[in-house]
């Protein structure tokens, strides 16, 4: 229970008379008595707030930029009429900064014996798994001078999901993959580990792909188309450890590596090949595996929901041997992690090995626009060392990605809007050379 403002304002009002014409306890009594006993009324004809019946029901996920509507329902199963202000008490990433004071209060009258509705629009600005708290309910009587309060403790969750803004880029690497695979009038030759089809020679083909066979059958010459092959085995691997939680832009690298990954795995599963994720630095962190094609993204972005970077150094040679454990044939093994020179030359190198023998590997890293244009800054004595700082990181990555090549990887070291369709080219290259 608690007095409002307006019975401090009334009581403050009605002590300034007392104080100048009758400055005595009668008088103070005589302007405050009638206030209390009207502030004991309008308590007792407050309605009760702990047998309130609240329930909550609406959205238990939202992408990352998305609104997401949680509904209140409020039951007065009272006699008395309920005038109420309602607080629902989120975490404050539930909302955009600022908002959260006119989101998450509400004002509602529920007649004796009736139930109404309030809902709280919630805006995350972060991934994961956004919990309720305390429902707080303050109700006034009918002169507005006393309050009756009380919370409810009502669970509900929120998943925030990866906004997979690389979305955009799959009409055009689906258009790419379907020219790969020979669905389109577009054809790709001598390309491939799957026999299509014969079809008559034309000056520049490969004459690899000359069928003596099927020509010394015909008056033509005759090759084989290939087409890549279906059902491979991709495992998408992220590297969730300290590096991963450097800031590129507005976002760490780990949620630009996730984007990127979604991509890939909705262009490899419409390919018919097998997904799987595994996140990793010490200890696995996120495991998905044998989804169907339908379910793997929708499973995908559930698991890193919750992923978060851990402050710790990856364990690349536990990285490794659960790589192959999780992937015990041949696959492609697509590992989203830094190519800064300690981490790869000290980390990934000496266990790069165990991979490359059994699978094919693609290492993918974020690259930070910035450090590009610092190293192209002149002017101050600042300017001049941060760019040779930044030049001599450039210099650091491109020396740790030919060492990854001269182990026969793929590297992809992309800016974050650019790293996803770059990934996917990457995927679709190799697809392309039969090498998956």
């Amino acid at each position: 229970m608690a007095p409002t403002g307006r019975a401090a304002l009334l009581a403050a009002l009605g002590s300034l008379p007392v104080g100048i014409w009758e400055p005595s306890w009668t008088g103070i009594l005589a302007v405050n008595a009638p206030l209390a006993l009207a502030c004991a009324c309008d308590y007792a004809l407050a309605a009760p707030v702990r047998r309130l019946g609240l329930t909550r029901s609406g959205d238990t996920s939202a992408r990352l930029g998305e609104a997401a509507d949680v509904t209140l329902t409020v039951t007065n199963p009272s006699k008395r009429p309920l005038r109420a202000h309602l607080r629902d008490a989120w975490p404050p990433s539930s909302w955009l900064p600022g908002t959260e004071v006119t989101a998450s209060r509400h004002r509602v009258t529920v007649p004796p014996g009736e139930r109404r509705r309030v809902t709280t629009r919630l805006r995350p600005t972060r991934r994961g798994d956004r919990q309720a708290d305390k429902v707080t309910v303050r109700s006034y009587g009918p002169l507005g001078l006393f309050t009756r309060q009380g919370s409810h403790k009502l669970p509900w969750t929120v998943r925030v999901l990866p906004p997979f803004t690389s979305r955009k880029h799959l009409p055009a690497k689906l258009a790419r993959l379907r020219e790969l695979d020979g669905r389109t009038s577009v054809l790709t030759r001598g390309e491939g580990t799957e026999f299509d089809s014969l079809r008559e020679y034309i000056p520049g083909d490969d004459t690899r792909s000359i069928d003596w066979r099927a020509t010394a059958r015909q008056s033509s010459v005759a090759v084989r188309t290939w087409r890549p092959e279906r059902d491979r085995h991709i495992l998408l691997v992220l590297d969730t450890g300290r590096t991963s939680a450097g800031r590129v832009g507005d976002a760490p690298r780990l949620d630009s590596s996730m984007d990127a990954a979604l991509l890939l795995a909705a262009l490899a599963s419409r390919a018919g090949d097998r997904v799987d994720l595994l996140a990793y630095d010490r200890r696995v962190r996120a495991l998905v595996q044998g989804r169907t094609a339908g379910d793997v993204l929708p499973s995908l972005v559930n698991a890193m929901a919750t992923l978060e970077p851990e402050l710790v150094e990856t364990d690349a040679r536990g990285l490794s041997a659960t790589a192959l454990r999780t992937a015990p044939r041949r696959a492609l093994i697509v590992l989203l992690t830094t190519l800064d020179a300690a981490p790869v030359e000290q980390g990934l190198l000496p266990v790069l090995s165990g991979l490359t023998q059994r699978h094919t590997v693609l290492v993918a890293s974020v690259a930070d626009p910035h450090i590009a244009r610092m190293a192209d800054s002149r002017g101050t004595v600042d300017a001049v060392y941060e760019a040779a700082a930044a030049a001599q990181g450039q210099s650091d990555r491109h020396r740790t990605a030919e060492q990854l090549r001269r182990h026969g990887v793929t590297v992809v070291d992309a800016t974050p809007d650019n790293l996803a369709p770059a990934l996917a080219d990457a995927y679709l290259a190799l697809k392309a050379a039969g090498r998956l």
